[in-house]
C-alpha cells in the first residue's frame, strides 16, 4: 500500500517547485524522537500541533498501516502521555476511546510527549534496542484528525556516541537527522531505520531520467556480505524494470530498501511508495538467497500495488480495515513473479524454480477452500488473515486459500495461456496495466482488469470467460497441459499410494495428535477433529506418526480400516476409507526422462530467461 490521493497531489506540487512545506511552514506538524531508554525498547516522542483553531484537538494512534489490511492496536504500546500548550501549561486530555486523546483549552498549540514501547522490528510494528530503531510510522506516531494535509517534519535524536544514521524515503534536509513529508499520508507510508547501517547505492536510468536505488542494511555481517547481496539485488531490479520498460518516477529521485536482518528482527516485507521495509531473523551470511525473494516481491510492488492500485484501498483509512476485491492481482500476481525474477536473473536454477510451483498448484488444486469462495472473496477476507490477531479458533484451513497463493496460481495459468494461445505474455499484460493505470495513476476495478485483458489479447470473449471461470468462479486451469508446452511435467507425487489425505499429525507426549484435518479427507469423513488423539489404527496401537504411514502403506486406496481415537474425553471407534495421495509434483521433462522438443525449449527460454539488457 502507499500514500493516499491527497498525498499524491502534495507530492506533485512539491516536485513542481510549489512545496507545501514552504507554503504552510507555520502549520507544519513536528515530531522529535529520542531513545534515552533503548535498552528497554523505549522511545520518547514529542508531537507539536500549532496554528490550531479554538476547537478541541483530536489526537489518534492509527489502527491500520499502509501495506497491511488487518487492524492493529498500536495505541496499546503508548504510555506516559503528557500534554502542554504553547506556553508550557499542562493540559489534561480526555480519552474518548482506547485509540485517541482529546485536548481542550489550548492556546492554539498542543505539544504531546509520550513513551513508545517497541520490541517487534518488522513491517507493521516497531523495534528499538541498543543497536537500532526500526520504525513503522503508524505504529509509533500520533496524528491529529483534520490536520492530515499539513506538512510534517521529524527529527531523530540518536543516543550519544551511537553512530546511528537514518534510512528513509522521507525528504532529507540540511540536517542529516531531520526529514520532511508533504502530508500525513506520505509520512505514514515511510518506514525508517535509525542505526549504524551499511549503505550501497546504484543509479538506474529510464525515460531519460536518472534515479538512485539505495540498499541500507542493518545486519551483523560483513561488508562483503552486503556487497554480494547488493549485486544480486541489482540483477533482480534490472529484470523487473525490463517487464515495464522503465522505472516509476520515484519521489525525490530515490528508492530505498530499508533492511533489518538479524535475531532481533521478525520476518516480514512491506511495500511503500518509494521504499520497502525488509526484516528477517536470518542474516545475509546465512540466508541471502531466501531474503532475496522478499526483496524481489516488495520491489515489484513499486509498480503493482503502489502505482497500479486498486480503487478499494485508495485513499487509505487509518481508523478501519481496508478491503480490496483485487488482492489476488496486486499481491498474488506479485507473488507469482517473486521467484520468476530471481530465476530470470540467474540466481535460481530452473529445476528449483519449477519444483517450487508444486506448492502453489497443490494449495489451489487440492485445497478445500475453493468449495466455499472465489479468489475475489478471499481477497475481501484479507483483514481477517493479514497478520491479524485472533484468539478464537477458526476453520481457516478448510475455508480459506491465501490470495497470495491463489493469485500466484492464476498468474501462472494466465501467463502460460497467453504464451501458448496468443503468443503474448503476462509481462505484456502487466505493462498494459502500467501504461493505462499506473503511470497516470488511475485506480482500477475488477472490470478494468477484465477489459484490459480483452484489449491486450484482442479477444474480449476470452477475457470474459477467464474472469467468469477463474476469478469470479472457482475453477482452476489445466496446469499439466499448460506446463507441458514448456517441457515441465505435473504428476502425482505418490501415485497409487493409500493415505488419509492431507492432515497435520504431531507426536505430543508420546501420543499422535491431530492438529489439522481437511474437508473431503478420510479422517474428516471419519469424524476426527483438531486435538483428537489417534490411539489405534487397523488394530495396532499407535505410538508415532511414522507408524501411521507404515500402516496405510500396506493398503490400497479404497480400503476401509478401523481407527480408535480419543475426542474430548470420549474414546471412539470409526471406519476410515483410505484415499489416493493426490499431492502433485512439478519437474522438468529431462528429469523425468522425457524428450524436450525445440518448441518446448523455446517457450521455456522465453518464460524463464533473462529480459534485462546486458
Amino acid at each position: 500500500m502507499c500514500a493516499g490521493a491527497a498525498s499524491r497531489l502534495a507530492i506533485a506540487a512539491l516536485l513542481a517547485g510549489t512545496s507545501p512545506l514552504l507554503a504552510q511552514a507555520r502549520d507544519t506538524v513536528t515530531y522529535e524522537v529520542s531513545f534515552p531508554n533503548a535498552a528497554h525498547h523505549e522511545a520518547e516522542i514529542t508531537a507539536t500541533f500549532a496554528g490550531l483553531s479554538s476547537a478541541p484537538l483530536e489526537v489518534r494512534m492509527s489502527r491500520s498501516s499502509p501495506g497491511r489490511y488487518a487492524l492493529h492496536e498500536f495505541a496499546k504500546n503508548v504510555y506516559s502521555v503528557r500534554v502542554t500548550d504553547g506556553s508550557g501549561r499542562a493540559l489534561t486530555p480526555t480519552r474518548p476511546d482506547p485509540y485517541g486523546w482529546g485536548v481542550r483549552g489550548h492556546d492554539g498549540t498542543v505539544r504531546i510527549t509520550y513513551t513508545l514501547f517497541a520490541d517487534l522490528a518488522d513491517g507493521t510494528y516497531a523495534g528499538v534496542d541498543r543497536s537500532h530503531a526500526h520504525l513503522n510510522i503508524p505504529a509509533a506516531f500520533m496524528y491529529a484528525r483534520g490536520l492530515q494535509s499539513r506538512p510534517v517534519r521529524v527529527t531523530f535524536r540518536p543516543p550519544p556516541g551511537s553512530a546511528w544514521r537514518v534510512a528513509t524515503q522521507l525528504e532529507p534536509t540540511n540536517d542529516p537527522f531531520t526529514f520532511t513529508a508533504p502530508d500525513l499520508d506520505y509520512f505514514m507510508d515511510s518506514p525508517t531505520e535509525v542505526a549504524d547501517f551499511k549503505l550501497r547505492e546504484w543509479n538506474v536510468t529510464s525515460s531519460g531520467r536518472e534515479q538512485t536505488i539505495r540498499l541500507a542494511v542493518h545486519d551483523p555481517g560483513t561488508d562483503a556480505d552486503v556487497d554480494r547481496y547488493a549485486e544480486m539485488a541489482m540483477r533482480v531490479v534490472a529484470e523487473q524494470s525490463a517487464v515495464f520498460g522503465e522505472f516509476p518516477a520515484y519521489d525525490f529521485g530515490t528508492y530505498t530498501f530499508v533492511a533489518c536482518y538479524g535475531p532481533w528482527a521478525s520476518g516480514d516485507g512491506m511495500e511503500h511508495r518509494n521504499s520497502t521495509s525488509l526484516t528477517s531473523s536470518g542474516t545475509l551470511e546465512r540466508s541471502a538467497g531466501g531474503l532475496l525473494g522478499t526483496l524481489s516481491h516488495e520491489f515489484f510492488h513499486s509498480w503493482n500495488m503502489e502505482r497500479i492500485r486498486s480503487s478499494g484501498i485508495e485513499p487509505f483509512d487509518y481508523e478501519r480495515a481496508n478491503m480490496s476485491d483485487e488482492l489476488w492481482f496486486g499481491e498474488g500476481f506479485t507473488q507469482y513473479y517473486t521467484n520468476l525474477f530471481v530465476t530470470r536473473a540467474g540466481l535460481m536454477a530452473e529445476d528449483r524454480y519449477v519444483s517450487g510451483l508444486a506448492g502453489t498448484i497443490n494449495a489451489v488444486v487440492n485445497g478445500p477452500g475453493r468449495r466455499y469462495n472465489s479468489v475475489v472473496e478471499m481477497s475481501r477476507m484479507a483483514p481477517f488473515w493479514d497478520a491479524a490477531a485472533s484468539i478464537d479458533p477458526t476453520n481457516q484451513q478448510n475455508t480459506f486459500i491465501s490470495y497470495y497463493t491463489w493469485g500466484a496460481a492464476i498468474g501462472l495459468g494466465l501467463d502460460l495461456t497467453l504464451r501458448t494461445r496468443f503468443d503474448r505474455s503476462l509481462d505484456g499484460f502487466m505493462r498494459a496495466m502500467w501504461v493505462k493505470y499506473g503511470k497516470p495513476f488511475r485506480p482500477y476495478t475488477l472490470d478494468d482488469l477484465r477489459a484490459t485483458l480483452g484489449e491486450y489479447t484482442g479477444d474480449t470473449r476470452f477475457a470474459d470467460d477467464f474472469f467468469a471461470r477463474y476469478i469470479h468462479g472457482r475453477e482452476v486451469v489445466d496446469y499439466a497441459a499448460l506446463l507441458a508446452g514448456a517441457g515441465v511435467l505435473v504428476r502425482r507425487e505418490n501415485e497409487g499410494r493409500a493415505t488419509f489425505g492431507p492432515a497435520v499429525l504431531r507426536l505430543e507426549d508420546g501420543r499422535v495428535v491431530v492438529r489439522a484435518v481437511y474437508v473431503g479427507t478420510a479422517l474428516y469423513d471419519a469424524g476426527l477433529d483438531d486435538g483428537d488423539v489417534i490411539v489405534a489404527l487397523d488394530g495396532t496401537t499407535v505410538t508415532s506418526v511414522d507408524q501411521i504411514e507404515e500402516i496405510t502403506a500396506r493398503h490400497d486406496p479404497g480400503d476401509a480400516i478401523s481407527v480408535t481415537f480419543e475426542s474430548r474425553g470420549q474414546t471412539l471407534r470409526a471406519g476410515v476409507t483410505l484415499i489416493e495421495d493426490v499431492r502433485l509434483e512439478v519437474v522438468l521433462y529431462e528429469e523425468a526422462g522425457l524428450n524436450v522438443t525445440s518448441s518446448m525449449r523455446e517457450l521455456r527460454a522465453d518464460w524463464l530467461g533473462s529480459k534485462a539488457e546486458n
